[in-house]
């Protein structure tokens, strides 16, 4: 079974607490679509490895056409995900950018964001700190081995904070703000942007940069920072893969417990993150996309492709032209990069630890047209702007007529009710 049911889907989520963006707009161009984590078995039963860590963002200013589209790629957690999808809209969608028209200006204003909240969630864990740091004391000098032996408890105490304190996430974030783009992305999230020329050939350009070991500059970063890694070498950094991100406390603040990255200067893992902009959202620019690793890594494990992102943008456009919603086409897409994955690894006659990881697919619809929507995901109605973005709050929904009207079966059966007409099964009623 490779795909999920809604209900299979929803169990995996933690219950939804209110947030203040609940209030903002939603982008109408946009659309989501995600699937759980799986750990695969013979028998075809689902068994997630840890519940859902991924979230997404599509909303906008109450009052302007900027707008925000972000996806949040959680580990240890979802804890950090959701602080920066709140985070960064607060620091972006309530007039920072008010008077801010140079691409520099609006791209300071990008990275200041992401550093600030970065600030914030790491201050938010103070009392934890103060609790590892106090438990570290009672077990001071003794070996592992000791530690369990005479402190039971409080190693277990530990190994639950260093796994609260490794929360983080990776965050790949794209701002629309006077008809031009902006991108600012830190870890392995990834943003494609799918333009098409005039004879209608489609071409994607990658907005983000893969902060891993696979990159020459991180790991020149890395290296004038007095760690020495080799491209594309399998590694873990303290507790993740990613150079960079947003919190994991455990790998920033104590970096120097981790033996490949305690010979660093300074701190090795960062929050800053890459910048691109501003684009000008002309008619060549067709559609944006913001995935989580989980999608474009599954496609190619299952496919053994070395054009992934290519691959991904032809699979949406072949959605584009049969399904009726954004958020159709999103779903649509990891659906079948689910199955691909799915049904590679269950051919396989020894499945060993094979597992998929989360995903998460935002699609941003410019102006692709979509035969089947009847119009509603194409950006042509007069309560857009020209770059398609919704500039009010949507309108109160129109009253539904019902399929048929009752009024008239109602009136006979009080008229026989009174009269005593009604048949003997009725009567009770």
């Amino acid at each position: 079974m490779p795909t999920t049911s809604e209900s299979d889907r929803l169990k995996n989520f933690s219950v939804e607490v209110p947030s203040w963006t609940d209030a903002l707009p939603v982008c109408k161009n946009s659309g989501v679509g995600y699937s759980t984590n799986q750990i695969y078995r013979k028998d075809g039963h689902r068994l997630e490895e840890h519940p859902f860590e991924e979230t997404s963002f599509h909303s906008g200013s109450l009052d302007s056409n900027t707008f925000l589209y972000g996806v949040f790629d959680g580990h240890d957690g979802i804890q950090a995900a959701e602080f920066a999808v709140q985070g960064l809209a607060a620091e972006l969608l309530l007039g920072q950018l008010s008077g801010k028209f140079r691409d520099q200006e609006i791209k300071e204003v990008l990275s200041q964001a992401f550093l600030t909240v970065e600030k914030n969630f790491l201050e938010s864990l103070d009392d934890k700190v103060a609790q590892r740091t106090s438990l570290l004391l009672e077990t001071e000098g003794l070996s592992l081995s000791e530690q369990y032996e005479t402190y039971p408890d409080v190693v277990e105490q530990l190994n639950s904070l260093n796994n609260q304190l490794s929360c983080g996430t990776t965050a790949v974030v794209a701002l629309v703000t006077g008809n031009k783009l902006y991108v600012a992305n830190v870890g392995d999230s990834r943003a494609l942007l799918c333009k098409t020329d005039k004879y209608g050939v489609h071409k994607v350009v990658q907005l983000s940069v893969d902060h891993d070991l696979g990159n020459e500059d991180e790991i020149l970063r890395l290296f004038n920072l007095g760690l020495k890694f080799e491209k594309g070498q399998s590694c873990r950094l303290g507790n993740q893969e990613n150079t960079r991100c947003l919190g994991n406390y455990l790998v920033k603040r104590n970096y120097t417990e981790f033996e490949e990255l305690n010979s660093a200067q300074e701190e090795p893992i960062i929050a800053e993150p890459e910048l691109q902009g501003g684009i000008d959202l002309d008619d060549s620019c067709s559609f944006l996309l913001l995935l989580s690793d989980g999608l474009y890594k599954s496609l190619e494990e299952a496919t053994g492709t070395n054009q992934v992102n290519k691959d991904i943008i032809q699979m949406v456009v072949s959605e584009f032209r049969v399904q009726s919603t954004v958020n159709g086409v999103a779903q649509t897409v990891v659906d079948k990069v689910v199955r691909k994955h799915h049904d590679m690894y269950m051919s396989c006659d020894s499945l060993g630890q094979s597992r998929r990881d989360d995903i998460t697919l935002l699609v941003r619809n410019f102006n692709f047209p979509m035969p089947c929507a009847g119009g509603r995901d194409v950006p042509t109605d007069t309560n857009t702007s020209s770059s398609g973005l919704t500039n009010s709050l949507p309108a109160p929904p129109t009253e539904i007529p019902a399929y048929v009207d009752f009024k008239e079966f109602y009136e006979n059966f009080e008229k026989a009710k009174k009269n005593g007409s009604l048949p003997s099964s009725l009567k009770n009623y």
